[in-house]
């Protein structure tokens, strides 16, 4: 089967492969707030230009680019994660350049370096996000200390208060994200499986909708089946029954790469969304994820899968009508003989004929 990147190894900063799901939703989320930032500091330090001086706009602005750069590569990177660390860490070293141009210890600037740490919890969990608060508090005694040690040195309250204030923020905004991540995924989150639910596509829907348009590609969308679900069930059981679920969750979420989105629907009924994907790459996606599945036993059983796929025309994506059309190949797949791929239109995938 071909190797996706999503399968490459598990990172210290995403070691379970939701969270780089997490990473790369809360990274759109950010975008918007994070322009807005960009442009209150940039007003605050064209307000204090004539005393400060001008230059301080530039490693702001070496930061925006920054952020620019990892935005436009976001949707193709198979670890998005570490461009994101490497845009925060720019931020920071952005405004500690600032903070060392604009007087060091006497800067009005030196608590702006608290600004990037609100974002670290929404992004990175654990061990992740206090290095992030380390390095910042790093950063903050090297241009205290390293521009002005005596100023330090006479009045230690100029860096104490301020990592002070590091130190409060991270902790404040690590408890009220885990408040909020608790409580979103209790809605967005299959219990069983772990993966995304119809509340979670339906945010997502109009974000990949305008995405499409921007970036004038099209979206694939993928429907998949358990074969014969309900002989398993009743059969082995209902702890066998989820069992093959939350395997075949497990076998779609390692087969897909990092930016493909992929849902339970309900039941035995899966759906995966391919950002920037047509009919030719689904189908090949879907290839894969019915081998994956068909390859082992899954709890002692041999379970199979059918695929429907269907495709938007680059530039729109309507996602009804696009779930509508891989609904009905997933139809045909069924009717074929199961544990096969049939594309919307009449397309036959070229698939290896397995039993069913």
């Amino acid at each position: 089967m071909e190797r996706h990147p999503g399968q490459a190894p598990r990172s210290w900063l995403c070691p379970d492969p939701a969270d780089r799901l997490r990473v790369v939703d809360m990274e759109h989320r950010l975008k918007p707030v994070r322009k807005a930032s960009f442009g209150v500091l940039a007003l605050a330090l064209v307000l204090m230009g004539s005393w400060v001086g001008w230059w301080t706009l530039l490693p702001l602005a070496i930061a925006a680019v920054g952020f620019q750069l990892v935005d436009r590569r976001l949707e193709r990177s198979p670890r998005p994660e570490i461009g994101i660390a490497l845009a925060w860490l720019m931020s920071q070293l952005a405004i500690a350049g600032s903070i060392a141009l604009t007087g060091g210890p006497d800067s009005p600037a030196v608590a702006w370096l608290a600004i990037p740490v609100v974002t670290l919890p929404a992004r990175f969990r654990g061990q992740a996000m206090w290095v992030g608060v380390v390095i910042t508090c790093a950063l903050m005694a090297a241009v205290t200390l390293g521009v002005d040690p005596e100023a330090v040195i006479d009045h230690p309250d100029k860096l104490i208060a301020p990592m002070a204030l590091l130190v409060a923020v991270g902790l404040l905004s690590t408890a009220l994200m885990r408040s909020d991540l608790e409580h979103r995924s209790s809605s967005v989150i299959d219990p069983l499986t772990g993966m995304l639910n119809r509340n979670a596509l339906q945010t997502r829907v109009a974000e990949l909708t305008q995405q499409a348009q921007i970036l004038q590609e099209p979206v694939a969308v993928i429907v998949g089946d358990l074969d014969r679900f309900k002989l398993v069930n009743d059969g082995h059981g209902h702890a066998a029954g989820d069992a093959v679920l939350k395997d075949v969750a497990y076998r779609i979420r390692k087969s897909l790469r990092a930016y493909d989105l992929a849902y339970r629907l309900g039941g035995e009924e899966f759906l995966v969304v391919l950002p920037g994907g047509d009919a030719t790459k689904a189908t090949s996606v879907a290839e894969a994820l019915r081998e994956a599945i068909a390859a082992e036993p899954i709890a002692g059983l041999h379970v199979t899968m059918s695929f429907g796929v269907s495709a938007s025309e680059a530039g729109t994506f309507d996602y009804d009508a696009v779930f509508a059309e891989a609904d009905i190949a997933l139809y045909r797949a069924k009717q074929d003989g199961r544990n096969r791929v049939r594309v919307a239109g009449g397309q036959v995938a070229p698939a290896r004929p397995v039993a069913a």
